[in-house]
């Protein structure tokens, strides 16, 4: 198609040889708008040149003493400024705009509730001008639609579109509160036939998986609770109604303080685990990298900390 038959409508001139233009003669100099992009003087000419090509007038005039603006290049000038203007001053407020929003976080609530919001005070001690906004949703993230940063997921790791970075692996093992075992003889596994087994809606499997493990299936029965979040499960433990299966690394302090105790000395630890998980081809922003290597920090120091528990 020549010239002549693309609509005016459409007829744009090549953006950045365009840019090239605009500095140049905002600058009037070939030189201070090499230094302004930091590119060479002849990279400069050479835009110029293409995009007096394009438009079919020369835009400069060059001599010894340098160079100016021809009548053309001033009206084009004035004309194409205002654009860029208001360019510079978008791109200016949309940087504010982000400077100022709180960087988004999705975490699973037992996560959120048993490990993240203890460890805050120290994230905000370390970056007090970073704001976060954490929501508890149990889908997968789907960075395309989601407007989310960063996003903690348990899993096998492998979901498409994102990368992820692994937390802690998930151990399970069986818990009850002290006030149950004033109650109930918990020593052998087979004691498990005299309580209720307490059941998450989310971790459906824990018990059936634990019991594998172990090499018990034959236990499983109907002499169960099930509720809606791990949170009201372990409560429900807590409170004596029954056992049920422990995320080990997140009731750390419930173990410590003897609001639950871990039964029958047999962790499991299963193939899943929780990830940290960002958008892949998306570079972060400097706050989402706080957080990150903030999350990394933390998670060492937990490390270290468990690794000393162990008897």
């Amino acid at each position: 198609m020549s010239d002549k038959e693309i609509p005016m409508s459409e007829w744009l001139p090549p953006l950045n040889p365009l840019h090239v233009f605009e500095v140049a003669a905002r600058l009037g100099s070939f030189t201070k708008a090499a230094e302004k992009l930091r590119v060479t003087q002849p990279a400069i000419s050479r835009q110029v040149r293409t995009l007096e090509e394009f438009v079919g007038v020369r835009l400069f005039e060059r001599d010894k003493q340098g160079i100016r603006l021809t009548p053309a290049g001033e009206q084009f000038q004035r004309e194409i400024s205002p654009a860029f203007q208001i360019i510079r001053t978008a791109a200016a407020n949309l940087k504010e705009t982000r400077k100022i929003e709180p960087l988004k976080i999705r975490a699973y609530t037992t996560f959120a509730s048993k490990w993240l919001i203890q460890r805050l005070p120290s994230f905000h001690v370390a970056y007090p001008n970073i704001r976060l906004n954490i929501s508890n949703v149990v889908a997968p993230i789907d960075f395309a639609k989601d407007r989310v940063d960063l996003a903690i997921q348990f899993g096998d790791g492998n979901w498409p579109g994102v990368v992820s970075e692994l937390l802690f692996t998930d151990l399970i093992q069986p818990v009850c509160s002290p006030k149950l075992l004033k109650s109930a003889r918990l020593v052998e596994i087979d004691d498990l036939k005299k309580v209720q087994m307490l059941h998450s809606h989310y971790r459906r499997t824990d018990w059936h998986d634990w019991l594998a493990a172990v090499n018990r299936t034959d236990l499983l029965s109907s002499n169960e609770i099930s509720f809606s979040s791990s949170i009201l499960t372990y409560q429900a433990a807590a409170e004596g109604v029954g056992v049920a299966i422990g995320q080990i690394h997140l009731l750390r302090n419930e173990i410590a303080d003897g609001t639950l105790v871990p039964l029958f000395d047999a962790p499991f630890e299963r193939k899943l685990a929780h990830y940290v998980v960002r958008p892949k081809g998306r570079p972060l922003n400097r706050k989402a990298r706080s957080f990150l290597n903030w999350l990394r920090k933390s998670m060492d120091e937990f490390a270290a900390g468990s690794r000393a528990a162990q008897p």
